[in-house]
This record gives structure tokens, sequence and C-alpha cells, in this order.
């Protein structure tokens, strides 16, 4: 996964932004710290906090061997005393075997037997998983997609566009609304199953994939920069900051992206997913 840099007026508002970047929470991200704020005078706070920030990796489940299951304590214990009753048998048998020496010690006649050698089967190497292509990831994701579209009971076609690692998918039809669900919660469940699907399943961890059913996102985009703009200048005016409400992290970035060049206002996540949410607060607060 990308590292992403950011900035902010203190350490926790730049890690803010991070989580908002990459639309995780604090504890499935990894952090370096770049640069702190100074301490100046008369407590005045100089420079700006700069962290990197990633989606931390999740190690890859290693698939386990099938074993036999059919063999359960009382087999095992079948076996040790299979196993008792071969040596014993080696042991009492005649000694006239082709791998017997001769003893060199009078006309005695005594035999030594070798010793047995113990076998011991080497453990069998664990198959390391191979990388898997962002095209890969995505034609994964498009056959979940296509046919969660089927099992809806639905009628629609599944567009994958890459971008690098960029994957996005685009579900196309009509009446399509129920995978959308009320301000756009069940889109959100559709994707992650999605990535579920498709990254998780393939062990991947670079590509990142977007899902967009009926160009809702698209719509909500323009609403939501639309909704930020007018939140902006009535803070400009009044001078006051504004929280606004609960968002997920798709929509939070749209309200900072769109917010970044507006010359009176700054922006800053604050709170725990699910209730994080967007402070528009004046330039000079």
């Amino acid at each position: 996964m990308q590292w992403v840099e950011t900035t902010g007026k203190s350490i926790e508002e730049a890690k803010g932004l991070a989580l908002d970047q990459l639309g995780v929470g604090e504890d499935d991200t990894d952090f370096e710290i770049l640069e702190e704020p100074r301490s100046g005078l008369f407590g005045r706070v100089k420079g700006e906090a700069r962290v990197r920030a990633r989606v931390r990796p999740t190690a890859v489940r290693p698939k386990l061997e099938r074993r036999d299951r059919k063999k359960g304590r009382d087999g095992r214990e079948e076996a040790s005393r299979e196993q008792g009753n071969r040596e014993q048998d080696e042991q009492s048998a005649p000694t006239s075997r082709p791998d017997t020496v001769q003893s060199t010690h009078g006309g005695g006649g005594r035999q030594r037997r070798p010793q047995q050698q113990r076998r011991d089967v080497a453990p069998k190497t664990q198959r390391e998983d191979s990388a898997v292509s962002a095209q890969q990831v995505g034609e994964e994701a498009k056959k979940f997609l296509s046919e969660l579209v089927s099992a809806f009971g639905l009628v629609g076609t599944v567009d994958l566009r890459e971008d690098g690692d960029d994957l996005e998918l685009t579900v196309s039809g009509s009446d399509l609304g129920i995978m959308v669900g009320p301000r756009g919660n069940t889109l959100l469940a559709v994707q992650d199953l999605a990535r579920v699907a498709s990254q998780r399943r393939l062990g991947d961890h670079d590509t990142r994939l977007r899902v967009d059913v009926g160009g809702y996102r698209e719509r909500r985009r323009e609403a939501l920069s639309r909704f930020a703009i007018q939140i902006a200048d009535q803070v400009v005016a009044s001078g006051e900051a504004r929280s606004l409400e609960p968002m997920p992290s798709a929509d939070r970035k749209v309200i900072h992206d769109v917010l970044t060049d507006h010359a009176g206002v700054v922006t800053r996540s604050e709170g725990d997913d699910p209730s994080r949410r967007v402070v528009i607060a004046p330039a000079n607060d």
C-alpha cells in the first residue's frame, strides 16, 4: 500500500486527514511522524505537523493442509501399538538375515545386528503464494459483483476501470436503488464485500478498490460539493466554525478536497467512526 503524506496544525489533525484519505480506522493504519509543531514565544505554535500514513498490511493466511481426521486418539494409540509390535518382531526374528555381521571374536557364532536407523520425514514446506496483479483482483471483483446483481434479482452490467493500483467498478442498469440503500449505506457494504471477495481472498495489499452503482457516487459528490461551499460561505460570514453531521470517510474526503482551495476556511475531522465528522472553521481560527 502506498504512503500518503498530510500536514496539519497538530499531529492529531494531520493523522485525521490521513485517515480520511485512506478510508480506514486508526487501528488499521501505520503512521510515521515526519515533523512536529514547535512552541514559540507567548505560547504560539510555529510550523505544522507532518505525518506519513498507510493502510497496515495484513498477513496472508497460509492454506492449511488437509489432515486425515479419521485418525483420532484411538488411531494414534493403535499406530503406536503396531509400531511396538513390529520392533518386537524384528528383535525376535532369526539372525540369519543378509544384513547381519559375524563376530570376529572366536567361533562362537555370535551375531551383531546393525543399529536400525530412524527415518525422519521432512516436513512439507509451505507454498509461497505468488503475487497477484491488479487485473486479477479487478476481474475477481467484477465476477463477484455480476453474481451479486443476479442474486438481487436485478439486471445490470459491471464495468472495470484500471488506473495502476486504482480499481473502479461501476454497476450500470435500471432500478438499482436497492444496492445503494439510504445515504449509500448498502453501497458501502457491497464495496466491503467486493474487497473481501477479491483483495483479501487473493492476498492483495496494494490495490485500492472502489465500487459505484448507478452513478450514485458522482451525484453524491456534486451534492456534497455544493453543500460544502454553502457552509464554508456561512462560516466566513459568521466567523464561527460549523460541525457537520457524521459521514463515512469517502464523503469526508470530498468535503476536504472541495474546500482545500477555499481561502476563508480550513477543515479538520474530529471523533471516531462511525461518529467521525468534518469541522469547517475560519482560516484565522
